[in-house]
C-alpha cells in the first residue's frame, strides 16, 4: 500500500494551506480538514517541523550520530531498550537498523563534551548496550529531503572518459 498523496504533500511541505492541499488534491477543504484530524488523533501524525540550516541559524549545537549494538530481550526484542534511549532528552532521532550496529541513534549537544558524557555516563552503561561508535556531523548537504545551502553548489565536474 501507497503512502497517501495528502501525506506526501505534507512531507514536503507542511505549510500548504487547507485550501491549497484541497485544490492540489481535488477534494473539498472540509475532506483535508477531516483526514488531518484523524491522522493526527490516531497517531498516524506525530507533528510539524520547520527543516532549518543550521549555518545560518547560527546554530552551533553538535550532533553526533551513534551507532549502538545491543543485547535483545527475550519476549521484547530490541524495543523496550530502544524506547528507553530514544527517551533521553538530547536524543533527537531513533532507528532500529541493520548492519553491524542495531541501533541508530541521533544526539544533540551544546559541544562535543556534552555528548561525549551523554555517551559515556548514560548510554555506554545501559543494561543491554554492548557497544557504541559515535560520528559527529561535520556539515549537512540535504535534511529531510531538502538541500541546505543549494545556492552555493559547485559547479559540475567534467565528465572523463
Amino acid at each position: 500500500m501507497s503512502i497517501d498523496p495528502l501525506l506526501q504533500l505534507l512531507r514536503r511541505k507542511a505549510r500548504h494551506s487547507h485550501a491549497e492541499l484541497a485544490e492540489l488534491l481535488s477534494l473539498s477543504e472540509d475532506e483535508v480538514r477531516a483526514k488531518l484530524a484523524a491522522w493526527e488523533e490516531d497517531g498516524t501524525i506525530v507533528g510539524y517541523q520547520a527543516v532549518i540550516d543550521p549555518e545560518r541559524a547560527g546554530d552551533d549545537d553538535v550532533s553526533a550520530f551513534i551507532e549502538v549494538k545491543l543485547t535483545p530481550e527475550r519476549g521484547g526484542g530490541f524495543d523496550r531498550l530502544a524506547l528507553r534511549i530514544a527517551r533521553f532528552e538530547p536524543v533527537t532521532s531513533c532507528y532500529l537498523a541493520s548492519g553491524g550496529y542495531d541501533l541508530m541513534v541521533v544526539v544533540e549537544g551544546s559541544d562535543l563534551r556534552e555528548v561525549a558524557r551523554f555517551v559515556s555516563e548514560k548510554l555506554s552503561t545501559m543494561d543491554g548496550v554492548l557497544s557504541t561508535a559515535t560520528h559527529f556531523r561535520l556539515k549537512t548537504y540535504k535534511e529531510n529531503g531538502f538541500l541546505i545551502d543549494a545556492e552555493s553548489e559547485p559547479e559540475r565536474l567534467a565528465v572523463a572518459p
